[in-house]
């Protein structure tokens, strides 16, 4: 059993950056599709097992005290430190530290991403680590890491342009070894991160998917389109749409192109629904010299034309072009182009859904944090992890629609 069962969130702030927003209601209180943006974050740690929370109130505290109460109406269980506005973020940390447990996880309140505990729990335990916190890629940044991923610098006004990485505010905490780094309680958390990072005390998560923020109107906009359900299905091209060219080739033209029916007709199906797809495919031909660029967006275009005429919609194709040797990114099972389709589309991976026949799609589903179908023999998934395996498995797509449409329809997905 996991020591880490609660979950401290900093929500004192004024939040002026969203003014005029903000005058009347706290930043974790700013609507997103009818619910407080802190409604999500809590939520999102309640669906992997954490259901206690401490809620570091200043600004406006009533508000969010009022809407959620003791907690108990979600299944949680909350409890208050509230603070003065003017205190910063470690004297509310150190204030608090009597209702916090020997180890939590800290959140800042206006940033969310899909969260992976376990594997940052599996991390922070491997390395020993004071504290691990997720980061993501950006320049200009605030932090460097090692190869081990522990963190050598934290820069926390972002002034050293060779730094290239951010926290997202996502952090596990060894409450102890953390607090001997306050020399007063006067201070800000940052400040504690700098000291605890020039001892190599913090290791460091990357998260390779976008993360959201609702710090301005323009980002807050853009993270409740994020956070608002869709009915987005991924799905692999060649052997699951289509049938494959012989082993080792590639389907060059559109005349060899030919529909597996069962996909199709469970495709329409599910447009019925109201679902949209995205198709998630390698084509290694096309660096191989194999299978020409136009000759395969001739193919595309003629895809979704055809099967538009059944009303079903394809919102876009990502294709990795790339050979196997050379490392790239976007290759299944690497998840790069999940990432880039749930970025640019602004759907949650981790309610989602890729349909695939090859074990290395349900691998990149793994890495993405979204669940798999698995479409074909099942022996050839023999060699996968049990976290890699996909939700179902059959033959054809048509046996999985129902299974589909369940997966969609429970309480985090709440579309259908």
């Amino acid at each position: 059993m996991n020591r880490l069962q609660q979950a401290v969130v900093l929500c004192g702030g004024l939040g002026t950056r969203l003014h005029p927003y903000t005058d009347h209601v706290p930043k974790p209180m700013i609507l997103c599709n009818g619910k407080p943006f802190l409604w999500y974050l809590l939520q999102q740690l309640y669906e992997q097992r954490i259901n206690r929370f401490v809620l570091l109130t200043g600004y406006l505290a009533e508000k969010i005290e009022s809407y959620f109460g003791d907690g108990s109406s979600w299944g949680w269980e909350i409890q208050y430190s509230e603070g003065p506005v003017e205190w910063d973020t470690g004297k509310r940390i150190w204030e608090a530290r009597e209702e916090i447990d020997d180890q939590f996880l800290l959140l800042y309140s206006d940033n969310f991403t899909p969260f992976p505990l376990d594997k940052v729990i599996a991390l922070h335990e491997k390395n020993q680590s004071s504290l691990t916190f997720m980061i993501a890629p950006k320049k200009p940044g605030n932090i460097n890491l090692n190869k081990a991923g522990i963190v050598q610098k934290y820069n926390n006004n972002r002034s050293d342009k060779s730094l290239d990485y951010v926290e997202i505010g996502y952090m596990i905490v060894e409450k102890d070894q953390t607090l001997a780094f306050y020399e007063t309680p006067e201070c800000s958390f940052s400040s504690i991160l700098k000291k605890m990072a020039a001892q190599h005390q913090i290791s460091a998560w990357i998260q390779r998917d976008a993360y959201h923020s609702i710090s301005d109107p323009e980002r807050w906009k853009k993270t409740e389109e994020y956070l608002k359900p869709k009915k987005i299905i991924l799905i692999d091209r060649d052997g699951v749409i289509n049938k494959k060219a012989p082993r080792g080739g590639y389907v060059t033209k559109w005349e060899y192109f030919s529909w597996i029916d069962e996909t199709r007709e469970a495709m329409k199906t599910l447009a019925q629904k109201g679902f949209e797809f995205i198709v998630i495919s390698n084509q290694a031909g096309l660096e191989r010299g194999m299978l020409d660029y136009d000759e395969l967006e001739k193919i595309h275009h003629k895809m979704k034309g055809e099967i538009q005429k059944d009303g079903v919609k394809i919102l876009d194709i990502y294709v990795c072009p790339h050979h196997w040797n050379d490392n790239c990114d976007c290759r299944k099972p690497k998840p790069g182009m999940l990432f880039q389709a749930s970025k640019e589309y602004l759907f949650r991976l981790d309610r989602s859904i890729f349909i695939g026949d090859d074990p290395r799609d349900c691998q990149a589903a793994e890495k993405a944090g979204c669940s798999s179908v698995f479409i074909g023999e099942v022996v050839k998934l023999k060699n996968l992890r049990k976290e890699e395996w996909p939700i179902y498995s059959s033959r054809t797509l048509t046996d999985a629609v129902s299974v589909i449409l369940k997966h969609y329809s429970l309480s985090k997905g709440n579309i259908i």
